[in-house]
């Protein structure tokens, strides 16, 4: 559905969460009195190395850093192919792949939590990871579109100012790849996907950071 109902713009001007469209809300996007906060440096602690000698090389995933841009559009990308791209035999758990985006979060906090758990989504449980990782898994995505929907001046609009300025919601369409290998084959497999990342952008902040990202497979339309 992509038309806002009365409830939800009722939900919007009267509560800190409100829905856009069904099962896609724009999370703690409103603004309201008494803001909570959180330490964005403990979110983005994500790797943990248990009994490693000091001596042993320092094994990182290199500058998946996101870009310092105004563009929400390129940014959005970004975010995607952060989430997306990742390989199980690289020595790593799906929090170092979260890492990036959470360490670029809302600077004030308020989104933080918020997004913990929308990146913990996209990614695989620890005990997935394992499973995919004996089968040498890697994803990829192929990003085919990316826009800001036209639902979104719709709920700008209801927010009555009290989005903060420069919110944008990017909805994003792409492939998602992986291939592995099964019974001592190559195998590939490729899904469409689509989900709505919301970033804040100048004038708010100098350059943009991610708010929320939506369900998969849900996106703001």
């Amino acid at each position: 559905m992509s038309n806002l109902t009365a409830r939800q713009i009722m939900l919007l001007l009267g509560c800190a969460l409100a829905l856009l469209t069904a099962g896609v809300s724009i999370y703690g996007l409103v603004r309201g009195p008494g803001g909570t906060t959180s330490d964005s440096s403990a979110a983005s602690r994500t790797q943990v190395e248990a009994g490693a000698d000091p001596a042993d090389p320092v094994v990182t995933l290199g500058d998946r850093s996101l870009p310092h841009t105004t563009d929400p559009i390129s940014y959005a990308q970004a975010v995607a192919v952060s989430l997306f791209d990742w390989d199980t035999t690289a020595g790593f758990l799906p929090t170092d792949y979260t890492a990036a985006v959470l360490g670029d979060a809302d600077p004030s906090g308020e989104e933080t939590p918020g997004l913990i758990d929308d990146a913990a989504a996209y990614l695989p449980t620890v005990e997935q990871w394992l499973d995919l990782g004996a089968m040498e898994v890697v994803q990829t995505i192929e990003i085919d579109d990316a826009y800001v929907p036209d639902s979104w001046s719709a709920a700008v609009e209801q927010a009555h100012g009290h989005l903060r300025p420069g919110t944008t919601a990017v909805t994003i369409t792409g492939t998602r790849q992986r291939r592995g290998v099964w019974n001592g084959e190559l195998v590939e497999s490729s899904y469409p996907v689509s989900f709505t990342v919301f970033v804040a952008c100048p004038p708010s902040f100098e350059r943009c950071h991610v708010l929320r990202i939506s369900q998969l497979d849900n996106p703001l339309r």
